[in-house]
């Protein structure tokens, strides 16, 4: 036979595929052509050919790559001397291969009668049968539904369906009922048209539980057949390979599985010889590995994804091989290279995995978007073969959704799965889900390495496709750095105008020996346990010092908006400087909520990582009583469990309070902290003033008795919680000396400086005898925060009450957080001093700076003196109560309605009526936070609740306990619909206490990762053009962050932001809200509402079935979508009636978009 030249050469097809054969082409010296859809004109194969031209334009996807005549007109016109059709497409359409034959163009792969053959499944079947090969029972030729309806009678159930005209899984469908057959027939039909131009649909049953094995092939026009082994395609999904390996695992153990294996070989090369084969071909068969008996599947005409494992253990170049046999070369012709059959050597083992766009957690379901990252694995023994797989790519639904091949070789299974997991852990794909991770558990999976997996391998082993989803923690960090920059933080609305113009991220303060820290309180509490170290406290003649600087400081000074991030740069600094601080109070109050809803940090993190750093002193926290860190009450149990894990967490010390001095949710919380393991320290909420005579209600009788009932019912340590700073100084001394005479437990005295006179309450108070005091570094004290700690340190130097505290420590602390505050100005109080005015409106510390900001959000910021005077209103209308969150917040919610209503004291009873009050003033008359001393005016309590009776006894021991494991389904169901992690226990707790600010803190880091890693600067105000960052996103991982430029907005309103991350350009688009709102997309099915039908994936609607108004049965097919040449079927989820069908035919949907909603 004369050597047919090559020149020039058609790949028609795309892809990776394509890009396989251009390389071969390329290699051999051919000129190279490639073909592309208008969908495709971005892909990549098109920018590897030497020429490529457009085909199919308005035809589709799909069709595009179908068109025969318009392919050949096309190599006619452009002198293509030869055309290879990849896989899929046309690589098993004899027309194809005949047309080229007329156009006198070289067809790479079997002449056309070869694969008209064996492309006719059917026909195929009576081959391999004429030719001695084992098959399993099928129909003799293509069927209508009736006839594989009769085929399953007789044969019985399972069977599949095949497409007769095609392979890789498509058109396939496992029916395992005559309702099943019904149902699938018609999809199969349909996916079969799509796929390959033909419809048709043949019935075999079906094997369950085989190995599915496959024999390559090789023949020339000589009559030279190969075999080149075997490979083991088990592992699959939706009838698709997923991985490949080669050789079968199962075969190289013992003399048995390798006579196996050179028998199905043998047989395949026989019948390939009998058959008189040509060029590259694949014999497959399924194996029952008990019955040790092999059967024909079909034989497949083409190139075959996986034919990289082959190349691997054998050495060959299957693609070259192609062309050169097409051009006429014999097989064992020294350019061609592939010996005798004898000679034909296997060695070690080679390993596939189809990395696809899919998402195995939602039964593979195809994901389609843009490449915002992409980074690929090399190092020895990994070979890569892509298609358009690059930062930047577009992945649509038009086609298959493989993204790269990536095999291994190894001299065993088990060293070439290590090395594919290694290959795999390289990857970083981030903008479309992927199945990288489950193929990573695949490979680390026991059963796989034993050799111990057949077709059932996913369905036997479920667990491999619940891996958890990729952290992407870089690229989402990139998207929210985009959104404050363009849009700003939310949490500054209404606070730009004080933005520092000077922003700095001031360094942290690093201790001299980090690995050793001195003995602190934690360590002698631990040491001595809570009863002797109760008798230390009371021992020592030096005044202790709780800081507040990580709490209750930034809370009265900062609304509460202090970072995580700010507080561990100098923990571990503070921890070996100042041991002999009794306690930081770093938790608690507003915080747990505060950290959620505003800075989107986990309160539970921020426990971690002070405590890590501060091991040895104690950590206090502010517990509410019945309402926990809430603004409610709680059932008991959710009070115990919370005060558990924070004990666990690393929580030594509870200051607990009532917001009314209520004793009963005292002991309750005093009860849960003891059984916890923790110090109960319970306070008494000081208010009014002891020394004035006319205020009879909290005198100094009203506080001794409640002092001594605090220690009846366990509390250990005894707090003086001046939430206002209303102790003066001689009335501290009075009521100090009083109690020490009252109770035998320490006293540990709590005030704000919001008078500015608050330190000689302390040192007086210390004088009188106080055990503990609070106080602030001096950059986070005064005003409504508490005592400068630094000048309380130095006033007590030589004196016998010296506290023993590190004065230059504290002074390079205090110049630390004076860098910090300055990034924190838009949330500094207009205050600018101390004022006496507290002694009037007696407004918390922490509530003034809140409530102030509150006025603002509701455009009352200039009328603040009204809402100050009408806080006063509303103290007295409630009888004069305890102020302290939560009846401080209920008190300063009515302040405020006042004002916007019109409201005063005088006609408060007269308009109160025709008004709905906020709840908060409702819930709190009818008794939800407990009783205060004489009870509420039984007028206003009238007024409010207009006869509802109000609850008697403890809220909380009325309330049905939570159903900690109900909630913790609740939220993993949700979690994982998606795509989260499993939840805890403190997100169970969370979730408890803040529902709705827990649920909007997980969505934000869905979407945008932690946020806690960012430096403050970044996360408040966002980066600058030409501005460089770098954090830690974990320990010994830093990010590097340069954001380059911002775009202007496009027609749809979009910014694009070009960063640098760690010196590789990125970039991200961020919607620019001050042109509007972004154009809406369809809406989000809840899939907790059964009225509602969410699409089960991205893709196009083909087929609408549901009508509004028809009433439909579960399981009824309701529409038909089609991504990546698959189509499924959305079926009822349950019996109803149709409201409303929101999708038709040719509509484009995402994931989880509502389509369908039910009466």
């Amino acid at each position: 036979m004369t050597i047919r030249k090559i020149e020039r050469v058609l790949v028609a097809n795309r892809g990776e595929i394509a890009i396989r054969v251009l390389r071969a082409a390329t290699e051999l010296g051919f000129r190279t052509i490639a073909i592309y859809s208008e969908e495709d004109r971005l892909s990549l194969h098109r920018y590897k050919a030497d020429e490529s031209y457009l085909v199919g334009k308005g035809k589709g996807p799909l069709r595009a790559y179908l068109g025969i005549e318009e392919i050949i007109a096309l190599a006619k016109e452009k002198n293509v001397d030869a055309i290879h059709p990849g896989y899929g497409f046309l690589s098993e359409n004899a027309d194809f291969a005949r047309a080229c034959e007329r156009a006198g163009i070289l067809f790479i792969g079997p002449p056309a009668r070869q694969i008209a053959r064996m492309g006719d499944k059917v026909e195929g079947r009576k081959l391999a049968r004429r030719h001695g090969l084992h098959l399993i029972p099928g129909s003799r030729g293509a069927v209508s539904l009736k006839g594989a309806l009769d085929f399953a009678s007789r044969e019985g159930y399972p069977v599949i369906l095949k497409a007769a005209f095609g392979g890789g899984g498509r058109g396939m469908r496992v029916a395992h009922s005559a309702r099943e057959l019904k149902k699938y027939y018609e999809e199969a039909r349909r996916e079969s048209e799509t796929a390959f131009g033909r419809s048709e649909i043949f019935v075999e049953r079906y094997i369950e539980r085989p190995k599915h094995i496959e024999v390559q092939l090789m023949g020339d026009h000589y009559g030279n057949v190969v075999h080149c082994w075997d490979r083991d395609c088990s592992i699959q999904r939706r009838h698709q390979k997923v991985i490949e390996i080669a050789p079968t695992p199962l075969f190289l153990d013992g003399e048995a599985g390798i006579r196996m294996r050179e028998k199905i070989c043998e047989a395949a090369a026989s019948f390939g010889r009998a058959l008189g084969y040509r060029n590259a071909g694949t014999v497959e068969f399924l194996y029952d590995v008990e019955a040790e008996r092999y059967y024909f599947m079909e034989m497949n005409t083409r190139i075959q994804v996986e034919h990289t494992v082959t190349e691997m253990v054998t050495g060959l170049d299957l693609v070259k091989t192609q062309f050169l046999v097409a051009q006429g070369y014999p097989l064992h012709d020294s350019c061609v290279g592939i010996p005798y059959q004898a000679a034909v050597r296997s060695s070690g083992v080679a390993i596939q995995c189809r990395i696809t766009t899919e998402d195995p957690g939602n039964d593979f379901m195809p994901d389609y978007g843009r490449l915002s990252v992409y980074r690929s694995p090399a190092g020895h023994g990994i070979r890569l073969d892509a298609g358009s797989a690059h930062t930047g790519a577009v992945i649509t639904p038009y086609y298959d959704s493989l993204l790269v091949k990536v095999t291994s070789f190894g001299r065993d299974l088990r060293e070439a799965a290590r090395r594919m997991d290694r290959a795999l852990a390289e990857f970083r794909v981030r903008g479309v889900k992927t199945n990288i991770l489950f193929l990573r558990r695949v490979m680390q999976d026991g059963d796989f390495l034993a050799k111990d997996f057949r077709t059932d391998y996913l369905e036997t082993h479920p667990h491999l496709v619940e891996a958890p989803p990729a952290k992407d923690r870089a690229s989402k960090l990139l998207q929210y750095i985009g959104e404050i920059t363009v849009n700003g933080n939310p949490i500054l609305a209404r606070r730009e105008k004080k933005r520092p113009e000077v922003i700095v991220e001031p360094a942290g303060l690093d201790p001299k020996d980090g690995n050793r820290v001195p003995e602190g309180t934690r360590d002698k509490f631990r040491r001595l346990g809570p009863e002797k170290f109760i008798e230390w406290i009371k021992r020592q003649r030096r005044l202790l010092v709780t800081d507040t600087t990580f709490r209750d400081a930034h809370q009265s000074l900062l609304a509460t908006r202090v970072r995580t991030n700010d507080m561990v740069r100098v923990a571990r600094y503070q921890a070996e400087r100042l041991p002999e601080i009794f306690s930081y109070e770093m938790w608690g109050g507003a915080t747990f909520d505060a950290a959620m809803r505003f800075l989107k940090e986990d309160p539970w993190e921020r426990l971690d990582a002070l405590r890590c750093r501060i091991p040895n002193t104690l950590f206090q926290m502010l517990l509410r009583g019945s309402n926990a860190v809430g603004y409610t009450n709680y059932p008991d149990n959710v009070i115990k469990e919370f005060v558990r894990l924070a004990v666990e967490g690393g929580i030594d010390l509870f200051r607990i309070f009532d917001s009314l001095n209520w004793l009963p949710p005292l002991r309750m919380a005093i009860e849960a902290v003891r059984e916890a393991g923790g110090l109960a320290e319970a306070a008494i909420c000081y208010t009014g003033n002891i020394e004035d005579p006319s205020r009879k209600k909290y005198n100094l009788a009203y506080y001794v008795k409640l002092a001594k009932e605090l220690e009846r019912a366990g509390a250990q340590i005894l707090a003086i919680k001046d939430m206002a700073g209303l102790l003066r100084p001689f009335s501290a001394r009075l009521l100090v000396k009083t109690l020490k005479n009252e109770i035998g437990i320490p006293i540990h005295l709590h005030t704000h400086d919001t008078a500015g006179i608050q330190a000689a309450t302390l040192l007086v108070s210390a004088e009188a005898g106080v055990d503990i005091v609070d106080a602030a570094l001096a950059a986070m004290s005064g005003l409504t925060s508490q005592v400068n700690l630094n000048s309380l340190v130095a006033a007590l130097e030589f004196h016998r009450r010296s506290t023993g505290l590190d004065r230059t420590a504290l002074d390079e602390l205090a110049a630390y957080w004076e860098s910090v505050r300055r990034n924190y100005a838009p949330f500094e109080p207009d205050l600018r001093a101390g004022t006496a005015t507290v002694y009037e409106h007696e407004m918390p510390g922490g509530q003034y700076t809140n409530l102030r900001a509150q006025a603002e959000a509701m455009n009352l910021g200039h009328r603040w003196k009204e809402v100050v005077e009408a806080y006063r209103a509303a103290n007295r209308l409630f009888g004069d109560i305890v102020k302290v969150t939560p009846s401080s917040k209920v008190v300063g919610d009515l302040a405020l309605f006042m004002v916007t209503n019109g409201i005063t004291e005088e006609n408060f009873f007269e308009k109160a009526p025709s008004l709905s009050f906020p709840e908060s003033v409702i819930g709190m008359l009818r008794g939800e936070l407990g009783r205060p001393p004489g009870g509420f005016p039984p007028r206003l309590r009238k007024v409010i609740l207009r006869g509802e009776e109000p609850i008697r006894g403890r809220p909380g021991s009325v309330l049905p306990p939570a159903d900690f494991e109900k909630t913790r389904a609740e939220l993993n169901r949700k979690e994982r619909r998606r795509g989260g992690e499993p939840v805890s226990d403190r997100d169970v707790v969370s979730h408890l206490l803040y529902p709705q600010v827990a649920e909007e803190f997980r969505e934000h880091r869905r979407e945008f990762g932690n946020t806690s890693v960012l430096p403050t600067t970044v996360f408040l105000y966002g980066l600058k053009p030409g501005q460089e960052i770098s954090f830690d996103i974990e320990e010994g991982k830093t990010l590097f962050i340069k954001l380059m430029a911002v775009s202007e907005p496009d027609e749809e309103g979009y910014r694009t932001l070009f960063f640098e991350l760690n010196g590789h350009p990125r970039d991200v688009r961020v919607f620019d809200r001050s042109r509007g709102e972004p154009k809406k997309e369809r809406p989000k099915a809840d899939p907790d509402n059964l009225h509602q039908l969410g699409s089960p994936l991205p893709g196009r609607v083909i087929q609408v079935k549901a009508e509004a108004g028809a009433k439909v049965a579960k399981g009824e097919t309701l529409f038909v979508l089609e991504a990546m040449k698959m189509e499924t079927s959305v079926a009822a989820p349950r019996d109803g009636q149709i409201h409303e069908v929101l999708v038709a035919v040719g509509d484009t949907v995402d994931a989880g978009d509502l389509i369908l909603t039910f009466e």
